[in-house]
């Protein structure tokens, strides 16, 4: 069973006990649980439910584990040619690490619970 979910105007696929890191929510610390309703996509075992924009009656609860990572290094360069002209710069973006826990149906209300 996995889910398409919309969290912060990114898509994510999202299966129970995965881990997935999305951009920072400040908001939140560790330990906190968070519920999304915006399931735009719901597979049950080949039972394909698509939403129209979203799933009505479904939800994912994840768990915030760390508030405190940051992603890989990008190096941006840039260079004007025949001009001596070279310039470097880096970034590391602020994540949020979280577990997927609970995936909700409305339709037979029987959640797909971690054990």
């Amino acid at each position: 069973m996995y889910a398409i979910v919309e969290m912060k105007g990114q898509q994510f696929k999202v299966e129970a006990g995965k881990k997935l890191f999305i951009n920072r929510m400040n908001e939140l610390e560790a330990g906190a649980t968070v519920e999304f309703e915006n399931v735009l996509l719901l597979d049950n075992e080949g039972k394909v439910k698509v939403g129209a924009p979203y799933v009505k009656g479904a939800k994912v609860v994840c768990e915030v584990l760390n508030n405190e990572c940051r992603g890989e290094k990008i190096l941006v360069f840039h260079k004007k040619r025949r001009k001596g002209f070279r310039k470097l710069n880096g970034h590391r973006q602020d994540l949020t690490r979280k577990v997927s826990v609970v995936l909700r149906t409305a339709v037979n209300q029987k959640a797909n619970v971690l054990a």
